[in-house]
């Protein structure tokens, strides 16, 4: 029956691979026996239920794999027909790489390699953090195992190597990897690339090895799992050594890795893998088979926690509703509790970022996050102590230098579910992060990315870390909220938006230097995107259209402009994002057509011109210098800006 159930999967692979005529048949045919007793034997999922918070985590790293987890997803139970797979990479629910809200049962897009184990990083992290907090003895609430299965590309990522070592260093017993090692890539063997030896390497990084020789050998899987799981203060590597494109001609090469094996070839593979049964025909006995050891079990694993979770809402009423509320994420931010944070006459948004989010951080205890060895800097800090396998209650996450890894954790935490998660770095750096960024918005999750040290103010340290196309290419990324908050008014806002998302990350844009706080900036005008932040005395004569720093600079730059007896209009627009959402006689209002606007921003000019054929931006890199001596090389000075506008 465990053979005719992993022929099952086999088969389902190739044969929807073969009809899309697209696809990677070569791990479904090799890793279907490790993907088969992990589910039926190990995996404590709910898949009538699938978003039950104490459910083990399953992320196929290797997403090109994608027709192995639909078709074990399929026979499982979860809501993917018989009609999806036959549809798999045509529109509808079966996409080429996993995608999560998209598809029932899938936890994670994995779509460039290395994020789906980053990400298993991030769920692994949540479930100590939840478990310090709310576990009681004899009532362990959150208590689950992440598993990931993966492949040699996920490993070559860089990514993931970072993601690894952060891993290993936190001690984090629950991440099981499974590593479908055979030894074949895209372009060939893997040793063309690669020559390290795993088992040295992941020892090194604080891993257990566990190396399972026969990858069809059911028994070494298992109990490799189980040795695995015994393992409490070391996350496991489970090398499995397989052959790509099991039973298929040229099963151990390249060429079953990304192609379709093709009908002539599924139908000699049916006779040597004895499988008599027609395209997309799948035995009753194999469905009751998978709904007894995956649906049934499942269901009676989260039986048992439920009446355990009543019996601990009984004795622990307190931690069950913060527990619930922590599940739930949904709370208000009560902007009254922080206006006193905007008092000062001028001060860094950095600064006030910093002092928003400890405030913040005492009231909401799921607010946990990081930054990449910045936190001096960046005041992306996280409170009650510094998180490691000694302290799982400490809510500042020590990054390390590994922005790539950082970004990927911080969705893999708010994929878990319960946490509020942010992260911190120099502005420069979302470069490194902006993969995960991206995939953020892809899976419209409320991953919160703090950058401070936003533009050429930065000064001495140079065009390396001066961002100038940065901002434009991350307000170009669907469902993304960038806000760059010209004070401290509008940063208190950014982080109550931030906060309250439940399918937008978002992006804070900080300064390094000081600015000053206005009295007119307000929570409802960022909320809209852009608004006027000082208006025109008499009839309008132009406006002053900026963001950030640059707000400060179009209110001094106004006052230049009155004294030649023109009306000028400032407006700040925090949230291109939020304002292109805005109706259209809202944007009339605060843009009004046949009116000279002036945008204004020291970084690429590009995302201005939606808004005015007029912007005063800067299109070359930066150069290493004091901040005030930057600002006039580039012309920006109130003068400066006056002038362009009366041109």
């Amino acid at each position: 029956m465990e053979n005719k159930a992993i022929n099952a999967l086999r088969f389902l692979g190739v044969d929807a691979i073969n009809k899309a005529n697209s696809g990677h048949p070569g791990i479904v045919l090799g890793s279907a026996p490790m993907a088969y007793k992990l589910f039926t034997a190990h995996l404590n999922i709910d898949v009538k239920k699938p978003n039950w918070i104490n459910r083990d985590r399953f992320v196929l790293s290797a997403g090109h794999g994608s027709m192995l987890l639909y078709a074990l997803n399929h026979l499982s139970g979860y809501k993917i027909s018989m009609e999806d797979l036959e549809n798999f990479r045509s529109i509808g629910n079966t996409p080429g790489h996993p995608e999560y809200r998209h598809t029932d049962g899938v936890e994670a897009t994995t779509g460039p390699l290395g994020q789906g184990i980053s990400n298993a990083v991030g769920m692994a992290i949540a479930e100590t953090h939840l478990a310090a907090r709310f576990n009681k003895p004899e009532f362990n609430v959150m208590d689950h195992y992440t598993y990931v299965i993966c492949g040699d590309g996920d490993l070559q990522e860089g990514v993931a190597l970072e993601s690894i070592s952060l891993a290993g260093h936190l001690g984090l017993g629950k991440l099981i990897v499974l590593f479908d090692s055979n030894d074949i890539q895209l372009d060939g063997k893997v040793s063309l690339a690669y020559s390290e030896d795993h088992k040295k390497k992941f020892e090194a990084m604080g891993w257990q090895h566990i190396l399972v020789e026969d990858g069809n050998d059911l028994n070494q899987i298992n109990k490799a799992i189980n040795k695995a799981k015994k393992d409490s203060n070391r996350p496991s590597m489970i090398e499995v050594k397989t052959i790509i494109g099991f039973g298929a001609t040229k099963q151990g090469t390249s060429s079953v890795h990304g192609s379709p094996i093709g009908f002539e070839e599924a139908t000699k593979l049916r006779e040597t893998l004895n499988w008599p049964y027609k395209p997309f025909e799948i035995p009753e006995d194999v469905y009751n088979h998978f709904h007894k050891k995956v649906t049934l079990r499942g269901q009676r694993v989260h039986k048992k926690w439920k009446i355990m979770f009543d019996a601990y809402q009984e004795k622990y009423a307190e931690e069950a509703e913060l527990f619930e509320s922590f599940i739930k994420n949904d709370y208000k931010i009560d902007l009254l509790e922080l206006e006193d944070l905007a008092n000062a006459p001028e001060e860094a948004t950095r600064n006030v970022s910093g002092k928003v989010l400890q405030r913040l951080s005492q009231k909401h205890l799921n607010i946990i996050g990081g930054s990449a060895d910045l936190t001096a800097s960046t005041k992306a800090k996280g409170a009650d102590g510094n998180y490691d396998k000694d302290h799982r209650l400490a809510r500042n996450i020590n990054f390390g230098v590994r922005e790539h890894a950082m970004g990927a954790i911080i969705n893999g935490m708010t994929l878990h579910g319960g946490l509020k998660v942010f992260g911190g770095a120099f502005f420069v750096f979302s470069d490194y992060m902006k993969p995960a960024i991206r995939l953020a918005a892809i899976m419209s999750i409320p991953s919160i990315f703090v950058f401070s040290h936003d533009s050429i103010a930065v000064g001495e340290d140079g065009p390396t870390h001066q961002p100038i196309e940065q901002l434009a290419g991350l307000r170009a990324i669907p469902n993304l909220n960038v806000i760059r908050p010209a004070d401290a008014s509008e940063t208190i806002a950014a982080w109550k938006i931030a906060l309250e998302s439940k399918e937008t990350p978002t992006v804070i844009v900080l300064t390094r230097q000081n600015v000053t706080n206005y009295q007119h900036t307000s929570y409802d005008g960022v909320l809209k995107g852009a608004y006027i932040v000082s208006k025109e005395e008499n009839e309008l004569d132009g406006i002053l259209l900026s963001a950030g720093s640059e707000v400060d600079l179009a209110m001094q730059a106004k006052e230049i402009l009155k004294e030649q007896g023109l009306n000028i209009r400032v407006v700040s627009m925090p949230s291109q994002f939020l304002f292109d959402k805005q109706t259209k006689k809202y944007q009339k209002e605060v843009l009004p057509r046949r009116k000279k606007i002036l945008a204004i921003e020291m970084a690429s000019s590009m995302p201005w011109y939606k808004y005015t054929k007029d912007v005063y931006g800067l299109d070359t890199f930066g150069a290493s210098a004091p901040m005030e001596d930057v600002l006039k090389l580039f012309n920006f000075t109130k003068e400066a800006i006056a002038e362009a506008f009366l041109k």
